[in-house]
């Protein structure tokens, strides 16, 4: 398949698009709003509520601001490569659990970022509220997975 066809349909299909969708493809994470959809031979996501997608967005783009240091980055690029992706979806949703329960062991996968969310905003009433640096830890912490070495 074409990848600019590719890319029109997948924006057509796919209007409100999950914003952790690197991390839900991956099993990294899961959600309740996120729902799954194939195109050709790939595999999308797409959340269920507007609502939850602004949540979403409104969390990442925090999370990116915040770990900019961390994650070497002095631009204000709207993308970042997949590696620094994966760090702030799944290292910041890790933090976040930890954010909400500091004496427990960071989670290998987030079972619902959705329910995750709110029960961040529930108990600290705002996102610009919550406390940055176990989050920041888990961001730098996270290491995907490693590149195999191909065999000459």
């Amino acid at each position: 398949m074409d990848q600019d066809i590719f890319r029109r349909t997948y924006r057509e299909m796919n209007e409100r698009f999950c914003a952790f969708e690197k991390s839900v493809l991956t099993n990294n994470c899961d959600c309740s709003q996120a729902e799954r959809f194939c195109i050709a031979e790939r595999e999308g996501v797409h959340c269920g509520s507007d609502a939850a997608q602004a949540q979403c967005l409104a969390l990442l783009e925090l999370l990116r601001n915040q770990a900019r240091f961390a994650l070497k980055a002095s631009t204000d690029r709207s993308t970042i490569p997949h590696g620094k992706a994966m760090k702030v979806q799944v290292g910041g949703m890790r933090g976040l659990k930890l954010a909400l329960d500091p004496n427990a062991e960071p989670p290998l996968t987030i079972d619902d970022v959705h329910g995750t969310i709110e029960a961040v905003l529930e108990r600290f009433h705002s996102l610009d509220r919550l406390p940055m640096q176990p989050v920041i830890q888990q961001i730098t912490a996270y290491q995907g997975r490693k590149r195999s070495r191909r065999k000459r």
